[in-house]
């Protein structure tokens, strides 16, 4: 089934939104990251739509839409539903224009995204905690909208919404002084890729327009093998500013006609890059927006001595979620395992396993333990973080060698869940 395109961003609508973007989002840096450029041995350039005022790029769009609007639709005001950065580029427009806006989030939101919606929004924006994910809270917005008659703002799939986002490429193609090789763009529902996919398409057709998405949550990468928008059944929602079961209609015509290719990275690749960003760099991001540095190391061969740009979508990250990105970037990297381990319920037998078993460098960082009586043996779940992957094989050979093995559980999902 063919998807025919029916809508395309013109230059001339894309101009017009940075016409009214102007004085009201950042023209955010484009700079060279020395420390991907030497690994990678090519010329890396960083878009930091992370320094806008609402720490992602979300606010052209919104702002772009909102401002397009009638006086008979400013008057009844506007709907959404996000669980982030759509909702606070939204709570910004309606303050900026003065119009009043409903945003529908899930009732699991964060506190803190909550409070910087109503932060930037003021008086001019209701939060309405409804819902238990993003989906729920996205048909109660739509309802609301019917019922009221107020306009639904899109996260993604709208006309203004889209044109709006174009305008990131736009300043891209403004900033930089060389012909552009590569541009890597995050996708979540598309509308940042179809609008920067447009505007190169008209302004610079040579370079190659890359999608990123996380690999629990591939819903372009899905739809344009199978050639028209598909449902993903379930989605890891780790990523939560790209993870979406479905993208857009419209965004995915553009994207299926105008992205060279879309790739997914492991969200524990993410993680990686997430740390490597603020122990190198001091660059703050959230998941969402280390997606396209993440899918830098899977490029390495196609990339040498190219001139490539990587959109840094956002750093709306929550300080709590640290131990969690540093756990999954471990796990990728075959540094931290889980292990049921039977400890004979005699003394001595733990200073065993750690004498006898345990390498120098092995460290414990996980540890359940419940002595049971009138019982040989007593399991504990034991979490272990290696100094390399090829520890691994040595550290189970000796656990059998010593009675102590139980079970590994980094490959029993329906177990491990528990602990990560």
């Amino acid at each position: 089934m063919n998807t025919t395109v029916t809508y395309f961003p013109t230059l001339e609508k894309i101009r017009e939104a940075a016409s009214k973007l102007d004085g009201v989002v950042q023209k955010t840096p484009l700079s060279k990251s020395q420390r991907y450029s030497k690994e990678l041995a090519c010329s890396v350039y960083f878009k930091r739509e992370d320094l806008q005022r609402v720490r992602s790029y979300k606010i052209r769009g919104a702002y772009n839409k909102i401002a397009s609007l009638v006086p008979q639709e400013t008057e009844k005001g506007i709907v959404c539903a996000s669980a982030g950065n759509h909702a606070q580029g939204v709570a910004l427009s309606c303050r900026l224009l003065e119009i009043h806006g409903v945003i529908y989030m899930p009732a699991t939101t964060p506190q803190q995204k909550i409070e910087q919606v109503r932060m930037f929004g003021e008086d001019f924006v209701e939060v309405r905690l409804m819902g238990d994910t993003f989906d729920d809270s996205f048909e109660l917005a739509q309802e609301a909208s019917y019922q009221s008659g107020k306009t639904f703002v899109h996260p993604f799939d709208d006309e203004k919404i889209i044109e709006g986002q174009a305008t990131v490429g736009l300043e891209i193609l403004e900033q930089c002084t060389h012909p552009i090789d590569y541009v890597i763009v995050p996708i979540g529902g598309g509308g940042l890729a179809a609008g920067l996919g447009s505007i190169f398409k008209h302004l610079s057709p040579h370079t190659k327009i890359i999608g990123v998405e996380p690999e629990g949550a591939p819903a372009m990468k899905a739809s344009i093998e199978q050639g028209y928008v598909v449902t993903l059944p379930h989605i890891e929602k780790f990523v939560d500013g790209a993870a979406v079961k479905r993208v857009g209609n419209r965004t995915f015509a553009i994207c299926n006609e105008l992205l060279d290719r879309v790739m997914t990275v492991p969200e524990g690749s993410v993680c990686q890059a997430i740390l490597d960003l603020y122990n190198k760099d001091a660059i703050v991001v959230e998941p969402a927006g280390a997606l396209s540095i993440a899918a830098l190391g899977m490029m390495a061969d196609e990339l040498y001595g190219k001139n490539v740009v990587c959109v840094v979508s956002g750093s709306n990250n929550d300080i709590t979620r640290t131990a969690e990105i540093k756990e999954r970037a471990l796990l990728h990297s075959n540094l931290k395992h889980y292990f049921i381990v039977n400890f004979p319920q005699r003394a001595g037998a733990l200073r065993q396993f750690l004498e006898e078993v345990l390498g120098p460098n092995d460290d414990i960082t996980h540890f359940e333990y419940t002595k049971k009586t009138n019982r040989e043996n007593g399991s504990a779940v034991v979490g272990l973080e290696l100094q390399s992957p090829n520890d691994l094989a040595p550290l189970i050979e000796k656990m059998k060698h010593y009675h102590f093995y139980g079970d590994y559980l980094n490959d029993k999902p329906e177990l491990f869940q528990f602990l990560v």
